[in-house]
């Protein structure tokens, strides 16, 4: 069974509330039906009454949820150790990341640990945009660089490493590809775009610029996960996006012009990591060396919770 469908029954629970969940939980809220609906229907009855005024409980929903919190505790710890010992025993510390969220400063950062730990090697594991925690959410890794806001993220350890104006790339064909003037973003609101997928909720959202639009319509040209579909969907002319500056360097590619952006929030990049990896020395030493490639120093884990 899908931990992470579990997750979606322990917040639905909480909130008691589909549309409030989906937005904690940073996916879409046909999805979330979707994936309730089936457990449901694997398990052999309703966990929840549907109605207007939410979801309820129902008695074999209540002793399900009721244990949910102890079982995904004790999950998390299984595969916290588990994932803890396969890496001391190869010396491997396993970092996952978004496409580039692991930006130039990641070589600084691997030499500084590799300096503090002269036994270990760091593995960087690059996650699709279907999958915005790099890893974090499922337990694939205990510290991922990501790019907020993600799925999950009020579960873990967040440290803000940088922040960046993010840009606009259009296919090199495009009326406005020429010109190096910042464009504004009103300028852009009835392009098509090349969206990630829906499923990822609030992800989705913020890289389409929801927010910014201020109600006005979306035209999705293309749906990728990965950085060369992307590039490939926007050079073919089926949409724009409004992806990272750093993009410009990392994604340089021909059919594609980046130019700047007025009018649109910025892209922050951070170091995470699971509460569960508080206690493991090599996780620490590394997001020690990521804030010290960047001048900054560790919070408490209180404020590294938000």
């Amino acid at each position: 069974m899908d931990t992470r469908v579990l997750r979606y029954v322990a917040a639905v629970a909480e909130e008691g509330n589909l549309t409030r969940a989906a937005e904690r939980l940073f996916v879409s809220q046909p999805a979330l039906t979707k994936q309730i609906k089936h457990l449901e229907k694997q398990l052999g009855f309703p966990l929840f009454t549907r109605s207007r005024a939410g979801m309820t409980l129902t008695e074999p929903g209540r002793v399900f949820a009721e244990r949910l919190p102890r079982l995904l505790a004790d999950w998390d710890h299984l595969l916290a150790d588990t994932n803890s010992a396969a890496s001391r025993a190869a010396f491997v510390l396993r970092v996952g990341f978004v496409a580039s969220a692991a930006n130039e400063a990641t070589q600084v950062i691997v030499a500084a640990f590799t300096r503090m730990r002269p036994d270990w090697k760091v593995e960087m594991r690059q996650a699709a945009w279907s999958n915005p925690s790099a890893g974090l959410v499922d337990r694939d890794v205990a510290v991922a660089f990501v790019r907020l806001p993600f799925p999950g993220q009020d579960d873990v350890r967040v440290e803000l490493l940088l922040t960046e104006p993010r840009c606009v790339a259009l296919p090199a064909s495009h009326a406005l590809a020429g010109g190096e003037q910042p464009l504004a973003f009103r300028e852009l609101l009835d392009e098509p775009v090349v969206a990630a997928p829906r499923e990822t909720g609030a992800w989705s959202d913020y890289w389409v610029a929801t927010e910014e639009r201020n109600g006005h319509p979306i035209r999705i040209g293309a749906v990728t996960e990965h950085p060369d579909d992307w590039l490939s969907a926007i050079a073919n002319g089926y949409g724009i996006a409004f992806p990272p500056e750093s993009s410009a360097r990392f994604y340089s590619r021909p059919g594609i012009v980046y130019r700047p952006l007025d009018g649109i929030s910025p892209s922050q990049v951070a170091i995470a990591w699971t509460p569960i990896a508080d206690r493991d020395p090599v996780v620490q030493d590394f997001v020690h060396c990521c804030l010290a490639a960047f001048g900054k120093k560790k919070r408490p884990a209180a404020e590294t919770s938000r």
